[in-house]
């Protein structure tokens, strides 16, 4: 089942290993990310940046999104991290240089 999700944030993740990625998302997100954190499935998560700008990055990285991952249920024991293709991650870098955040 693919999902429709509009992304509007960046956040920072801290695995547990205490290393860290930003990743585009939205507050649904967030807020599962959040869930994770509180279950110690992840460190923690912090918003950088809320209300990105609609770019040509965003609607490509949205699209990938969209076809390859589902939205987690509210009821979950895992947080997959969201892998990226090379072409991929230079989008999420364009997004990150294009709000200041790399």
């Amino acid at each position: 089942m693919k999902s429709h999700e509009t992304l509007t944030l960046i956040e920072q993740i801290t695995r547990n290993d205490g290393s860290s990625y930003y990743e585009i998302a939205n507050m649904v997100q967030n807020g599962r990310a959040e869930k994770a954190a509180m279950k110690g499935l992840i460190k923690e998560v912090r918003i950088i940046q809320l209300n990105i700008p609609r770019s040509s990055s965003v609607i490509k990285y949205e699209q990938y999104v969209n076809e390859h991952f589902t939205m987690p249920g509210e009821d979950f024991d895992e947080f997959p991290e969201w892998t990226k293709t090379p072409e991929i991650q230079k989008v999420v870098d364009q997004i990150l240089h294009e709000n200041h955040v790399a």
